[in-house]
């Protein structure tokens, strides 16, 4: 891809020191101390190698994560009449890893400031071994239902991993490839979850339904090679030190829970429909899905499409501003919702595959796109601090920086946790009516809640208008 032409404001803004609020206290191979990717010079003679070297290791280790963290959405389908457990405790089962990942993504964004991006890299892969090799112990006829909700919750750790990357790669970019580069990383990471059930439909049409375990036993390998490359290959940088207190400071603004409840929009129900879809086919069309393996034929195709679309949301609101692709895009997933509660009420299932691939790709493009609006509105806010209060471009522009780093964490957390709220209604609307159309019409309601939000913060004509959002 081009690298974009730099315009007049942003060489103006180019910063030459580091931010001297940042004590130089690591030295090593693997610590960057001098890191200026808004510096033209310095992005094009060393920058942007090494920027996209430790890319390059994040998305091998996220998509990693996305595979373990996914895992249970595959295995449930393994999961026949001998281990006794009816529909509703399956989407338990799906519900707790994305549960315990959205708790994780907070304590892992500060990982990042405490242990540095490439060490905690290296950490966290090697602790995706915890889930898989419980997942190869326990797992077969006459396990305890709890032993499998224990285990189940262990495979949070997978998810926890986007928000530390997301964060660490958010540092090493300038801001006119944020979208771009945030995109790429989360896209090649949330890819783990159709990767995995690809390998899984892959198990059932070979080996059959009586071998859940091997699926865990693939992945325990690449896990390893994950965590050796990330160590062997990645960088920590200085400045991501004061993130902790960059938390608690962008806890205190607004946009950032403007921002969580739109990513709860997207990756929410990106995560939540990608754990959900095996079985809500089996349930909703179990005429036509009377088999696992007949379901995993079509699990994956959605996660797949919303995965692979995200970067080009991250391009597009580089272009044409994040709010106004997001809100394009709620009204569009708005509709998608509709069509598949039409789908469900006619049986149709062409037409609920649909609806459904239009809920998976608006939501892929849409969390590039809202994270995009992330670095966007503290660069705003930097640029008025340098031209209205005189303040210090290279101490704003790495404050924004921090800033951006910190609410890309919480924002990650909260969203994660809309995934969760997906299986849940999942759950409790067959648990009530034996269908999921009371859920279908509360998707409805929150797409049209976050298309109303976003008009209204980011785009009407009154709106405190914040440059490039």
């Amino acid at each position: 891809m081009s690298t974009p032409e730099i315009t007049p404001v942003q060489a103006e803004l180019a910063t030459t020191p580091a931010d001297p609020a940042i004590p130089k206290t690591h030295h090593g191979a693997h610590w960057i101390e001098d890191w200026r990717p808004e510096d033209p010079v310095f992005w094009q003679e060393k920058g942007a190698r090494i920027a996209k070297k430790n890319l390059i290791f994040s998305v091998l280790s996220e998509h990693i994560g996305f595979s373990v963290w996914s895992m249970w959405s595959v295995l449930v389908l393994f999961l026949g009449p001998e281990y006794g457990i009816d529909a509703a405790g399956k989407f338990l089962l799906t519900a707790l890893p994305t549960l315990l990942g959205a708790g994780l993504r907070l304590p892992y964004t500060f990982a990042v400031a405490t242990f540095g991006g490439r060490n905690w890299t290296v950490i966290s892969a090697l602790l995706l071994l915890i889930p898989t090799i419980g997942i190869v112990i326990v797992l077969q006829p006459g396990v305890a239902y709890s032993t499998l909700l224990f285990v189940a919750c262990l495979g949070g750790v997978g998810g926890g991993n986007f928000a530390s990357s997301m964060t660490n790669i958010n540092a090493f970019y300038p801001a006119r490839l944020k979208g771009w580069a945030l995109g790429i990383n989360a896209g090649g990471g949330n890819i783990g979850v159709p990767v995995v059930q690809l390998i899984g439909l892959l198990i059932l049409a070979t080996i059959g339904a009586s071998y859940p375990r091997v699926l865990p036993l693939i992945y325990i390998p690449l896990i390893i090679a994950a965590a050796v490359g990330s160590y062997l290959k990645m960088n920590n940088l200085t400045e991501m030190r004061n993130a902790k207190r960059a938390m608690r400071d962008v806890s205190k603004d607004a946009h950032t829970w403007v921002i969580s409840l739109l990513y709860i929009g997207t990756f929410g129900s990106f995560i939540g429909f990608s754990f959900a879809f095996g079985q809500v086919l089996q349930v909703q069309f179990a005429d036509i899905f009377s088999t696992p393996v007949k379901a995993a034929y079509l699990t994956f195709i959605g996660p797949l499409i919303g995965s692979l679309i995200r970067p080009y949301g991250g391009s597009l609101a580089d272009k044409l501003g994040g709010a106004r692709v997001s809100f394009v895009n709620f009204v569009a997933m708005a509709l998608g919702a509709i069509i598949v509660l039409t789908a469900s009420l006619m049986h149709s299932l062409p037409l609920y595959l649909v609806g459904f691939i239009m809920l998976f790709a608006f939501s892929g493009l849409g969390n590039g796109s809202v994270y995009k609006m992330i670095p966007a509105i503290f660069k705003a806010k930097s640029g008025l601090e340098i031209t209205r209060e005189g303040v210090d471009p290279a101490v704003s522009m790495a404050r924004s920086q921090r800033y951006a780093g910190a609410l890309i964490g919480i924002a990650g957390a909260i969203g994660a946790f809309g995934g969760v709220l997906v299986n849940l209604a999942f759950r409790q609307s067959f648990l009530a009516t034996k269908s999921a159309d009371s859920a279908y019409i509360a998707f409805i309601c929150f797409y049209a809640i976050c298309f109303a939000v976003t008009w209204y913060v980011y785009l009407r004509p009154s709106a405190k208008r914040l440059e490039g959002v």
